[in-house]
């Protein structure tokens, strides 16, 4: 006997505001809820149990209500194949809430689902995991490492070889084999035969057949966590309304080439209510680069005010240094010595003086003298020469041909 057999019939007909969307016939395929139930108001639902889809209104779980609900029989598994998760414990009865995220997890991938399992392990004697291995599995891992590397060296020196020889057969193996249909139209009449099995001599030269070297794709991820919704609710118009959203007008993004009025561009631009606001500290940088500029100004004059006073004491240093050298040249050239050297050669100047001197005036009192023919020199000097009238001297364009 159901609920409305016991209840008397409503006198008057309620309006629901989606019989509209259940009046609809073209959705076969959707399931009509009717809701003839009436639920208890809020606060009196102490000793209200809901149990069947009627008894929530087409609506949500009852938060209040402290039991498994299952509205449109939404987490109902009576006769449904779900692909939800049983909850699951450890070997301390502790409930194992990542068993989510350990869900099609591949090979030996460990899942840190908690910040516990990123602290260090404290180090203990007794933990298996540190233990040292037994003397077989040392001597069971070291023959299993000694026949790879054989393996692999082998293959190296085989295909580092100019000539590769075949490989070694496999011996024969013989095998009886007794047919399952006996006859003489069978097998020729034989009820059994003894078959030899040999491998297939392996050409050496021959490429491979099969290419192994093919990239696959990686296969698919851990599926994400399923994300938990509540029933869907039909949409109001102001619920419409605001999640409108409004087509995209834009400047350079028109792909359909559609035709765009310009008070809708100059609207979408947003230029018109952009006012021309200029920042206080554009009059500081203003300032402080025309100060900076200044003074980058006085630096150079200053600068340049240097290189010229270097400049002209350069060329005044010299200019007497080339004034010293042409005096030092005149000099010399008219045979005038300079009084500013050392008194050595003074002194030896002076000497070489005298002693000419004194030779003039021997040559001169041997020549009063009459002095004997073999004194007598051979060569006169020009000054005598040109006293005694035996050669005319000029100077500056003026003959001398007396004697003085």
């Amino acid at each position: 006997m159901s609920l409305t057999q016991v209840l008397p019939q409503p006198s008057m007909a309620g309006y629901d505001r989606e019989d509209d969307e259940y009046d609809n016939k073209s959705r076969k395929n959707e399931v009509v809820l009717v809701s003839k139930f009436t639920v208890p108001p809020y606060g009196h639902r102490k000793d209200f149990i809901p149990r069947r889809p009627e008894m929530f209104g087409d609506g949500g779980a009852f938060p209040e209500i402290h039991m498994a609900q299952y509205p449109l029989n939404m987490g109902f598994t009576k006769n449904q194949t779900s692909n939800a998760i049983q909850l699951q414990v450890d070997a301390s009865g502790k409930p194992q809430f990542d068993a989510i995220v350990k869900q099609n997890v591949k090979g030996n991938k460990i899942v840190y689902s908690s910040f516990v399992d990123l602290l260090p392990k404290e180090v203990r004697e007794d933990d298996p995991s540190l233990q040292k291995p037994s003397e077989e599995e040392i001597k069971e891992k070291t023959e299993k490492t000694r026949q790879a590397l054989e393996a692999l060296v082998a293959s190296k020196v085989s295909s580092a070889l100019p000539v590769q020889h075949a490989e070694k057969q496999a011996p024969a193996q013989y095998i009886r084999y007794t047919p399952s249909q006996q006859g003489a139209e069978f097998n020729s009449g034989a009820k059994q035969r003894i078959i030899q099995m040999v491998e297939v001599q392996k050409d050496p030269m021959e490429p491979p057949r099969f290419k192994i070297n093919k990239k696959l794709p990686r296969g698919p991820p851990s599926p994400p966590a399923p994300i938990l919704h509540s029933p869907t609710r039909k949409v109001t118009v102001k619920e419409q309304q605001d999640w409108k959203i409004p087509p995209c007008i834009s400047n350079w993004k028109n792909s359909k080439g559609y035709t765009i009025p310009l008070d809708k561009r100059l609207a979408a631009d947003g230029r018109g209510l952009q006012s021309t606001h200029i920042n206080e500290n554009f009059a500081k940088l203003a300032e402080a680069l025309y100060t900076a500029d200044l003074k980058a100004r006085e630096a150079v004059d200053m600068r340049a005010k240097v290189e010229k006073q270097m400049a002209k004491k350069q060329k005044d240093e010299k200019e007497e240094r080339l004034r010293e050298l042409a005096m030092h040249a005149r000099t010399d050239r008219a045979g005038i010595r300079s009084s500013d050297k050392g008194d050595l050669e003074s002194a030896e100047r002076d000497q070489i003086r005298q002693e000419r001197q004194k030779e003039r005036q021997r040559a001169a009192a041997l020549q009063r003298a009459g002095g004997d023919k073999k004194n007598r020199p051979k060569d006169r000097d020009i000054s005598e020469q040109i006293a005694l009238g035996v050669q005319t001297a000029t100077s500056s364009g003026v003959q001398y041909d007396q004697r003085l």
